[in-house]
């Protein structure tokens, strides 16, 4: 018995490295799962059939899945992937935003198409599935039937939550999926459906990417043994996320990277400093946001 046995799930981006383990581990668990693959390349260009590799192992391994090749920035393309596992499988009950790709650049040799492709792909493409998969849900449920299965997963990234040099259209649309996550709970809150976003990490293309990282991508089906770079360490959060027994949490954003998982917190307030029912005069805010705000007395520092 598995957590997930009979559920069916849509995993994005799953033709290689975090999406495939997550597929992976979803099938192990009973899902039956849409593998979704445009099959691009690490820049978002081509196209192929990288999906069906996934399903070939999870086959292999006594499960069942179907490919999908659909853009998931596509709008329409999005609506025909949540189409394609319910006329399959018959229902859906979780879907994995997890598409993405990297266009790395510093700010001043960024161009607009690098902007463009990594913001649709990673924003647009977390976006357009959701937006199928539950107004699907939100249909089943105003006629009457119990939607709670109903599991979204995103995924943000580190570099999201707190910056990276040379990625400022990644870093945007991770920073943009974590807020989209907070608010799409609040929404769909009413209809039982949790949405949460996790920030993994492993040797995957995109990381190996990164000038001076050391890193050799491998796929999660190459490790024969625990290593700390494996793609699909973060795969069991995702599981247990999609499960009945993570029925009470929603927007929420974790970190699972290597050994340990992580609840992030998030914006929150902070030191602060009050002038009642008066307007303050940039020329007194110096020493108060120094000392008192920012915690330091030595001015030209920055922060």
């Amino acid at each position: 018995m598995g957590l997930l046995d009979g559920r069916v799930a849509i995993v994005t981006g799953a033709g290689h490295g975090i999406g495939r383990g997550h597929a992976l581990e979803l099938a192990k668990e009973g899902a039956l799962v849409v593998v979704n693959d445009l099959g691009a390349s690490l820049k978002g260009e081509g196209a192929g059939r990288d999906a069906d590799l996934t399903v070939k192992l999870i086959e292999e391994r006594g499960g069942k899945a179907v490919a999908n090749y659909e853009d998931v920035a596509d709008f329409d393309g999005a609506g025909r992937m949540i189409q394609q596992a319910v006329e399959v499988f018959g229902r859906l009950d979780i879907l994995v935003n997890n598409a993405g790709i990297a266009r790395d650049a510093t700010i001043w040799s960024m161009t607009e198409e690098d902007w463009d492709k990594v913001i649709r792909v990673h924003l647009k493409g977390t976006f357009a599935p959701t937006h199928h998969a539950v107004n699907h849900w939100r249909r089943l449920s105003k006629a009457g039937e119990d939607v709670s299965t109903g599991r979204i997963i995103n995924t943000t990234s580190g570099a999201g939550l707190v910056g990276n040099f040379g990625q400022a259209n990644y870093t945007a649309a991770k920073a943009g999926i974590a807020a989209f996550t907070q608010t799409v709970s609040l929404e769909v809150f009413k209809m039982g459906i949790t949405v949460n976003a996790i920030g993994p990490a492993g040797a995957t293309r995109m990381a190996a990417s990164i000038p001076g990282a050391g890193i050799e991508a491998r796929e999660p089906d190459e490790f024969d043994e625990w290593d700390p770079m494996d793609p699909s360490l973060s795969s069991p959060l995702v599981a247990w996320l999609a499960s009945d027994q993570a029925a009470h949490v929603t927007g929420q954003v974790i970190r699972a990277v290597k050994d340990e998982i992580v609840l992030m917190k998030g914006w929150s307030n902070g030191n602060s400093i009050r002038k009642p029912g008066k307007r303050w005069d940039p020329a007194e805010l110096t020493a108060l946001m120094n000392a008192d705000v920012f915690g330091c007395r030595a001015p030209g520092l920055r922060y």
